[in-house]
């Protein structure tokens, strides 16, 4: 007899709700709404980068498909700004144009994939990561790792001692989503030849490469570009995140079997969103200096608030909150915020460790709002910032 009809098990334990199970409460909540929970920005992309800057007599057929590789024009622009800004080796057919990095990760996730083999997510992660993984039928296998590895040394150690004979990629942030940590160099390198020896691929995830507050971003595909794949984003850069586009750069033959996937589920990223990250690669630079100048000082006063240190990169602050949990724990944290007004992600879906912690993000909304709810969450924690002090 035929199997009956059924739900994959794989999806089916997957999380809906990632990043506030309040969500779709927002429109009966009565007062003023602070949705610091997803990772986007209160600022719209520059002059001459957005939707309504585009016209179809400037670009006649942009309301068709493209090539699924992306736009020759904007392949051959990623292309220069991968060698000269992240000194990586790319030439054309290393690079594929996706539909947002959440897309180019998942192709490239499920291209490296069998069921059951085992990714290494370094922890707190980035809430998809982990449902991206399991959706391809592998075994996400979290790695705490930013709030208490301290050398490059440990590291190493901390992913070595979750390898198993399954696993078969090592998934790296940074500047990390949520923590705002920036992995320096030598880390890199470490895990780099770790990933060498046990002949793993790299997911590297540089979304918010261009938001490093110090300092200067390294990838770590520089050290062994030949086994690492690189997801790059406009989202963040550039205030693009509805625009679904971003890029995934690695090894040639890699890319031609990522593409086939990306052209099975997305076929092509959209084309009016391709010809604005053409514009933003081009003339988007003095709008991506002012923004990141704009989200230091919302992160340093945050942080600030908050009694935490300041986040090095990212546009996020990861708080412990378990002395505040009472009998009700994290859900009724969550509810006491809610009845505030504030939205904040809940820690584990950031990483099972991580169930008495929230993340926040601090240029959700514009900055005297993000100040308003900093200074309830504060109050919530018991962390007011001393009298006289305000955002700026």
């Amino acid at each position: 007899m035929p199997r009956p009809p059924q739900l994959a098990p794989a999806v089916v334990a997957m999380p809906g709700a990632v990043y506030s199970p309040f969500a779709e409460r927002v429109p009966t909540h009565v007062g003023p709404i602070f949705p610091l929970h997803v990772g986007d920005t209160w600022l719209a992309p520059f002059e001459g980068g957005r939707m309504e800057d585009l016209a179809q007599a400037v670009h006649p057929g942009m309301h068709r498909y493209t090539a699924s590789q992306g736009l020759p024009e904007l392949l051959d622009a990623v292309v220069e700004k991968v060698r000269t800004r992240n000194e990586l080796p790319c030439e054309r057919d290393a690079v594929l144009v996706t539909g947002g990095a959440t897309a180019g990760l998942s192709c490239a996730i499920g291209t490296l994939l069998e069921p059951g083999d085992e990714v290494l997510i370094l922890a707190p992660f980035w809430p998809l990561i982990r449902g991206i993984v399991q959706s391809w039928r592998g075994v996400p296998v979290e790695v705490p790792f930013y709030d208490r590895v301290e050398t490059a040394e440990a590291a190493v150690a901390a992913v070595s001692a979750q390898r198993t004979a399954r696993t078969v990629a090592l998934y790296v942030s940074t500047p990390s989503n949520p923590t705002g940590r920036v992995l320096p160099g030598d880390w890199l390198e470490a895990l780099a030849d770790f990933a060498r020896r046990e002949d793993l691929w790299l997911l590297s995830d540089e979304v918010y490469e261009d938001l490093l507050y110090h300092g200067a971003h390294v990838s770590i595909g520089r050290f062994v570009p030949e086994r690492t794949l690189t997801a790059f984003s406009f989202s963040k850069s550039y205030g693009m995140a509805g625009y679904r586009v971003g890029s995934l750069v690695g090894p040639p033959a890699v890319i031609a079997e990522v593409q086939k996937l990306h052209t099975h589920s997305t076929y092509c990223a959209p084309a009016p969103s391709q010809l604005s990250a053409l514009r933003a690669l081009r003339d988007g630079d003095g709008w991506l200096a002012e923004a990141r100048a704009q989200y230091q000082r919302a992160g340093r006063d945050a942080a600030h608030s908050l009694a935490l240190p300041e986040p090095a990169g990212s546009t996020f602050l990861f708080v412990d909150v378990a002395r505040q949990l009472d009998e009700r724990g994290m859900p009724g944290f969550l509810e006491d915020l809610f009845d505030d007004g504030v939205l904040v992600a809940p820690g584990a879906s950031a990483g099972s460790a991580y169930g008495d912690w929230i993340r926040l993000c601090f240029t959700a909304a514009p900055p005297e709002q993000v100040a308003t709810a900093v200074r309830l969450l504060a109050k919530r924690l018991g962390r007011a910032a001393p009298s006289g002090d305000r955002a700026s």
